[in-house]
């Protein structure tokens, strides 16, 4: 017999709870499947050292739940105030098993319908819908479906001999079987940085390797660059410590006769040829990518950036696969290494707007929208106020933003629309358009944010904060489709854009100019 329900979700990670969350509060018909015996399955085995990267400030200051959310990076939305992972762990950052306990809670608050140990192994799609089929026998089909794995299979470089590597998801991490070994570490991300930060007390030589520079989330912005929590590495490299960051190719590993390894190296900063290295332990910390093994060929979907993630419309659908949707760390594909889209703060966001754009195709429904009133001042009024207290906008800057439309005698104020969706007339068409975003000034992501030599505009300079570099609010016009008009807000350095001389005048004069 086959299950029929009207959307599909694959995975009950903090990506499938949360839109499976809004399903249930509105009625829906739906259901998810779920590999593992409980939600969050992936977070009982990642971090491998357990520490997460994801920020849990508790004491901010804030009365305001949406400012608070902004400092709050594992939380899901709902409507109650007690289902906040602030309750779980007072760390900044906390462990992975809070985490995994947070959302187990989620899912039974929310009464989301989850079917767990359900391992899907195929898909496949028709003329009415998709028929996914799991591990025992049992169909389920669907008009819609929603995969929400995350990237869920390692990302293997084609370096001939990797087979003989270890590799991140199984290496042994316990730091004593590495004591007086020689040890290199493939890759240059937060896997990488966290095993070498972790070995460090133990191994004799640890070698991190790479082909590309070491980006730096504090300079670049995007939190998938290394975290200054796994960087003391560094330290013991430039400090001459007996460990190195290779810049350049590994060519080829191969297991010698002692049980150890002879790995060609290729640096990237030298004419040298390749240099022969020997090492007791070779570790894999190479990524992750999504896997689309499951799909029949006629709905497989078209993978992009090495074929790491799924190519997706602006409205998160595959590009290939009508009806085919993606949610959480998979939308990523969107904003690859500049916003937030591949992280629980980031997603949860976009969960909502993929939720918002499903409603509105299938269920005849419009985006949530508020009535302003229809002039400068009431424009730019509902503006300041929101880029103030928003949380959606700051965590998913230049990705999401608040949309003003304008029509004779109307305004409407939607919130929380995706950028691309909007310029794909997903809103529709319209005479008088407001898109109001956060985003970092052009360049940030390669400057010093710490050398004060570099000539940048004084805070609440309104002149000109459109050379402003620090997240600031940015507010396009669109006439007919066309953008018209750009107008900055002078970034502040307690993110208060509410001055009446610096914010709140240009900006109506700017929005009048526009309606004129």
């Amino acid at each position: 017999m086959v299950a029929r329900t009207e959307y599909l979700i694959i995975g009950a990670g903090p990506a499938g709870l949360q839109l499976a969350a809004l399903l249930e509060r509105d009625g829906r018909d739906y259901a998810v499947l779920e590999r593992g015996s409980a939600p969050g399955t992936f977070f009982t085995r990642f971090p491998r050292h357990r520490q997460l990267i994801s920020i849990n400030k508790v004491n901010t200051g804030y009365d305001d739940p949406e400012l608070r959310m902004r400092m709050d990076w594992n939380s899901l939305l709902s409507d109650d105030p007690e289902l906040l992972f602030t309750r779980y762990s007072e760390r900044y950052f906390p462990q992975a098993d809070d985490l995994v306990r947070y959302l187990a809670d989620f899912a039974a608050a929310t009464g989301v319908r989850v079917h767990y140990d359900t391992d899907v192994v195929r898909i496949s799609k028709d003329d009415t819908g998709f028929t996914v089929t799991d591990h025992n026998g049992q169909s389920w089909w669907s008009e819609r479906l929603v995969v929400a794995t995350g990237v869920s299979r390692l990302y293997v470089p084609p370096i001939p001999g990797i087979e003989h590597a270890e590799h991140y998801d199984t290496f042994d991490t316990d730091p004593r079987s590495f004591t007086r070994q020689r040890v290199l570490i493939i890759g240059k991300g937060n896997s990488a940085f966290e095993t070498a930060d972790a070995l460090v007390e133990k191994a004799s030589v640890i070698h991190v390797a790479g082909p590309h520079s070491i980006r730096m989330a504090w300079q670049s912005h995007f939190v998938g660059h290394l975290r200054a929590v796994n960087n003391n590495f560094l330290d013991t490299y430039q400090l001459k410590s007996q460990n190195t960051v290779l810049d350049g190719t590994v060519e080829s590993i191969e297991r010698t006769q002692d049980g150890r390894y002879r790995v060609m190296f290729r640096y990237a900063r030298t004419v040298e040829k390749s240099r022969e290295l020997h090492y007791d332990r070779v570790i894999a910390c190479t990524g992750f990518r999504f896997d689309a093994s499951v799909f029949d060929d006629n709905c497989r979907p078209t993978l992009v950036i090495k074929d790491r993630f799924p190519e997706q419309t602006s409205a998160y659908e595959s590009t290939n696969v009508p009806g085919l949707y993606f949610a959480g760390t998979l939308t990523q594909q969107r904003d690859f290494k500049k916003s937030t889209s591949g992280f629980i703060h980031g997603f949860r966001y976009g969960v909502r707007a993929l939720y918002r754009i499903l409603t509105t195709r299938y269920h005849g429904e419009n985006w949530p929208a508020a009535d302003v009133e229809p002039t400068p001042d009431a424009i730019s009024d509902a503006i300041i106020a929101r880029v103030n207290v928003s949380s959606a906008l700051w965590q998913q800057f230049s990705m999401l933003g608040d949309v003003v439309t304008v029509d004779g005698d109307t305004a409407l104020y939607q919130e929380e629309v995706p950028i691309a969706y909007v310029a794909d007339e997903g809103l529709g068409p319209a005479r008088h358009r407001f898109v109001v975003n956060l985003e970092y000034g052009e360049g940030h992501n390669n400057a010093d944010p710490f050398d004060i030599s570099v000539s940048r505009p004084a805070e609440n300079d309104a002149a000109n904060a459109h050379d402003s570099a620090y997240l600031h609010p940015v507010v396009r016009y669109y006439r007919d489709g066309e953008l018209t008009g750009t107008h900055h807000l002078a970034e502040n350095l307690e993110n208060d854009w509410d001055l009446p001389e610096v914010h709140q005048q240009p900006l109506a004069v700017f929005v009048k100019e526009c309606l004129a």
